[in-house]
């Protein structure tokens, strides 16, 4: 009596039992190994891109470095305050902190494709694929955001802090906790501004969907001035108020965004 064999179906690049050609299982020391080579490279990017930002621009004389200290610093000279450096090479070290995180912002591409590099063998090819086409959108998102907060938030704190009990204190702050101050204040709005994208990715590969967003409103509203309280460096409603309302409209964007997901 034949046997017959029931043909086993193919696999279209993305159904979940389906890889990349060449993929292959490593042994956690070669897991390690080639962590260790794409920390190296990112490292490396890293300190070619804080040369870049120290080397004086040709024709300016000046280097990016110092175009971002003076940007920064002439906010608060607007509001009157006075920047002073209060320890033995704080002035200096004030200005390789600039130079490092510029650097760091000039190297994000090669740092963002060493991250995928390492992470895309274990990913199936459809989530490799959302995971290359959010990198673009959540980079473009975090500069819109550090760009918001820069014009519009940034200034409203800063006269703020430097108003507040101005006729009994004079303000002159120091050039390094105010850079500190900056940073972070930068960073973390710009990382709300990738709520978007990453809503609406999250629901192209199934994780969530719009309706059951949707039904997270109430929340979304009262977590969004809880953000915003936590986030803005002033106790004043009127700068909360002005980040805690982005953080929401965030939201709503992203859940219109995950209706053509």
């Amino acid at each position: 009596m034949a046997i017959t064999q029931t043909p086993t179906p193919a696999t279209s690049p993305d159904t979940p039992d389906s890889h990349a050609p060449g993929d292959r299982e490593m042994s956690l020391l070669e897991h390690l190994e080639e962590l260790r080579g794409r920390l190296v490279a990112s490292v490396i990017a890293v300190v070619v891109g804080v040369l870049v930002a120290i080397v004086p621009i040709p024709g300016l004389n000046n280097s990016i470095t110092w175009i971002a200290v003076d940007g920064l610093t002439e906010q608060g000279k607007q509001a009157g305050v006075n920047f002073i450096t209060i320890r033995p090479g704080e002035g200096f070290f004030t200005y390789l902190s600039v130079a490092l995180v510029v650097g760091a912002g000039l190297a994000m591409p090669v740092i963002i494709y060493q991250i995928l590099a390492f992470v895309a063998p274990a990913l199936y090819p459809n989530e490799k694929r959302y995971l290359y086409m959010a990198v673009p959108g959540v980079f473009f998102s975090f500069m819109c955001g550090v760009a918001f907060c820069y014009f519009l938030t940034l200034p409203f704190a800063t006269r703020f802090l430097a108003g507040f009990a101005s006729q009994t204190f004079t303000p002159t702050w120091s050039a390094e906790h105010y850079i500190d101050f900056v940073a972070t204040f930068l960073f973390w709005v710009g990382v709300m501004f990738e709520l978007p994208i990453i809503m609406f990715f999250l629901s192209k590969m199934g994780v969530v969907s719009a309706k059951r967003l949707a039904s997270y409103r109430k929340y979304a509203f009262v977590l969004a001035f809880v953000i915003g309280a936590a986030i803005t460096p002033t106790p004043d409603p009127i700068n909360q108020t002005i980040m805690s309302l982005p953080i929401y409209f965030l939201f709503e964007l992203g859940v219109i965004l995950a209706r053509f997901a």
